[in-house]
């Protein structure tokens, strides 16, 4: 996409974190932006701020694991705004500690957040969006630990890594088409996806304690706001994948990624089977 003003965004988990930032991104642009996120009131705060820059801007709760309100959110996107030009499939929730406290609850949850999230997105927004015709873009949130996972993420990082294939496959499949894709896959981010256990259902289980204090977590790493500009660079760019590092993170994450594929190599060279 080259032009964003005037267009319609969709932001799921837009209230807080990275996708309150992606709402001011696109807002200051002039874009229409929907706040799409399961705390309803902090969405219509969020979307009342952001709407002083001239911008229209709706407060929409969603909850992304249930079909009905994603369908029903993407009802009324179109009857009030016309199109959706952006869809950021972005809502998402966290839990820290070693595997063997885990239970089946916690998967359940992170993946219908995390996986069924985007995957709900695409069933009800992007045949829309290929039938209004015209530019658009669909921008899946992932993480850095998709790439590789990292201990004390051990379900997060497998719900990222599904997200980064999801969202690798939908680009190959709409190659050719004027719908871009964009994975972004940031790290250290200041946010409240730690405290994400505030919005769990109580049929998923015993509330589990975090390895990380929610409070500390929300102090440290870079601004959120510099993912939102990111982002809204790389839709502009047509960037598939999307890093947000820190500089003093980056060279590790570098060094993590290039240790993968050399692993990776090596094992593709010694796995080759006689002709």
């Amino acid at each position: 996409m080259r032009d964003l003003k005037g267009k319609v965004a969709v932001v799921t988990g837009g209230a807080s974190g990275i996708g309150e930032a992606m709402v001011h991104a696109f807002a200051e642009v002039g874009m229409q932006v929907v706040v799409a996120d399961i705390e309803a009131k902090k969405a219509e705060e969020v979307a009342d701020r952001y709407a002083r820059l001239g911008s229209r801007c709706l407060g929409i709760r969603v909850d992304v694991t249930d079909p009905e309100s994603v369908q029903a959110l993407a009802d009324r996107c179109y009857a009030e705004l016309g199109a959706v030009h952006v869809l950021c499939n972005n809502a998402g929730v966290l839990l820290m500690g070693p595997q063997a406290d885990m239970i089946a609850g916690d998967w359940r949850w992170t993946f219908d957040v995390n996986v069924m999230g985007v995957a709900l997105g695409l069933e009800h927004f992007l045949p829309r969006m290929r039938a209004q015709g015209g530019p658009a873009h669909v921008v899946n949130t992932s993480s850095v630990t998709g790439l590789r996972g990292a201990s004390g993420t051990f379900i997060y990082s497998a719900t990222k890594a599904a997200v980064l294939s999801m969202s690798e496959s939908l680009r190959e499949e709409l190659a050719g088409t004027p719908i871009g894709v964009s994975v972004v896959l940031p790290s250290d981010i200041r946010s409240q996806i730690v405290a994400s256990q505030r919005n769990r259902p109580v049929q998923t289980g015993r509330e589990y304690k975090q390895s990380v204090d929610p409070d500390v977590a929300a102090k440290h790493g870079i601004d959120a706001r510099d993912v939102g500009i990111r982002v809204r660079e790389g839709i502009l760019r047509d960037e598939f994948y999307i890093f947000t590092l820190p500089a003093r993170v980056a060279p590790s994450q570098r060094a993590t990624i290039e240790g993968r594929a050399r692993e990776l190599l090596t094992a593709l060279e010694a796995g080759q089977l006689p002709e």
